[in-house]
């Protein structure tokens, strides 16, 4: 078990805290087996017997726990006896029926340090967010960006321009590494990573009827990353295939599918008039290896790809990410965590002036000293120019720089 450091240094000063640790992601990114790690590391410094407990929604020796009453009833029983510190351990709890009225209980009698840990981003919008307004942290887990990638593969830096071109192609879902990376082999894994993310946190959470339709929206989001997208617009491309499709039905499938994590919604802000903007975002999916899967398209857009990987690199790294409009130009991401702000343009390669001009040049425009980047698959560009930081972007994924 290779240990993701980053997020168990995030958690470590909230354990035995009065506070509910709620981890969040898509599913098979490593929730399960982070909340293994914190167990771990907890035995080695309390190794008392019976003061642990795990349960995994996904495990069929928990299948009669379905609703908060039987979480009640099973927590209870369990720790009945126990003294000094006692942990409990939830995974996939959006399986459990009620299962925030359980979980206000425990928090409110002190029975045990509470780690939970769900695939629907619409975890922390049921009654748990208002009852326990202040009392629980969320980490957002996601699967591997190209760091962890070269860590798993256990690879050195010699390797890494032949590594990218496999986390381009099959993306950071940590069960890949378990196989052979080859299209047969780990296109029928994330296949089935796919195909159990839409039945199970989708189709079935939501009741979805025209399954059709919503995999219409996926394939439209896969093939379009990191494009502007609107929800008339996938609408429109819909009734141009000669099938109804309203504009509400859309935007209630995108928002299931960033539910899900299968994509992300980010949303464009106007840095002349410094506000957030309703229309216009993008929206990037919640593994590179899923654009493949969805689209069909072996090979895809580059670009697309290029910022869909620097995006999720921002969001391991806990920035804030939005678009950036300037009059009529755009910035591909603004990054925000705490006083700090980076805009950021991201292309393919530099090879013409016309591109030059293009990612530099909005930058240039940007009245303001926040940090300025270029991120590029050049082996060579420079390093700056009128202040104006430039990266191969392979090495930016490998450093803490920014």
């Amino acid at each position: 078990m290779i240990v993701r450091e980053k997020y168990l240094s995030r958690i470590k000063p909230f354990i035995n805290k009065p506070v509910i640790k709620v981890i969040t992601g898509m599913r098979r990114c490593g929730k399960s087996t982070f909340l293994k790690m914190i167990m771990d590391d907890l035995i080695k410094k309390e190794p008392k017997p019976g003061n642990i407990l795990f349960i995994n929604k996904d495990s069929l020796d928990f299948d009669d726990i379905r609703t908060y009453s039987d979480l009640n009833e099973l927590v209870i029983k369990s720790f009945k006896g126990i003294k000094g510190n006692r942990y409990l351990f939830i995974d996939e709890v959006q399986e459990i029926e009620g299962w925030e009225k359980a979980v206000v209980s425990f928090l409110t009698g002190n029975i045990a340090d509470i780690f939970i840990a769900g695939s629907n981003a619409g975890l922390l919008s049921s009654e748990l967010a208002t009852l326990l307004t202040g009392r629980y942290i969320e980490f957002k887990m996601n699967t591997l960006v190209f760091s962890e990638f070269l860590k798993f593969r256990n690879r050195n830096l010699s390797h890494k321009e032949e590594e990218f071109s496999f986390f381009l192609k099959y993306g950071g879902l940590p069960g890949i590494h378990h196989m052979e990376l080859n299209d047969e082999v780990t296109g029928q894994y994330i296949s089935s990573v796919y195909n159990t993310i839409l039945l199970k946190d989708v189709v079935t959470r939501y009741q979805v009827r025209d399954v059709a339709l919503l995999e219409r929206i996926a394939r439209y989001i896969a093939d379009n990353c990191g494009n502007i997208t609107t929800a008339k617009s996938i609408s429109d491309y819909i009734k141009s295939q000669h099938l109804g499709c309203s504009v509400d039905t859309v935007q209630n499938y995108l928002l299931w599918l960033t539910y899900s994590y299968i994509s992300f919604k980010v949303s464009r802000f106007d840095i002349r008039g410094k506000r957030i903007l309703e229309l216009y975002e993008k929206y990037f999916l919640g593994d590179l290896g899923l654009i493949s899967e969805i689209s069909g398209n072996k090979s895809g857009d580059i670009s697309g790809r290029l910022e869909n990987i620097v995006y999720l690199e921002l969001l391991s790294r806990g920035y804030t990410v939005f678009l950036g409009k300037l009059y009529d130009r755009e910035v591909d991401f603004i990054a925000l965590k705490n006083d700090r702000k980076i805009y950021i343009q991201v292309a393919y390669l530099l090879s013409e002036d016309k591109t030059i001009e293009r990612e530099f040049g909005v930058l240039e425009s940007i009245p303001d000293n926040y940090s300025k980047i270029v991120l590029s698959l050049d082996k060579y560009f420079g390093s700056e120019r009128n202040g104006i930081r430039w990266y191969n972007l392979i090495d930016f994924l490998l450093t803490d720089d920014l």
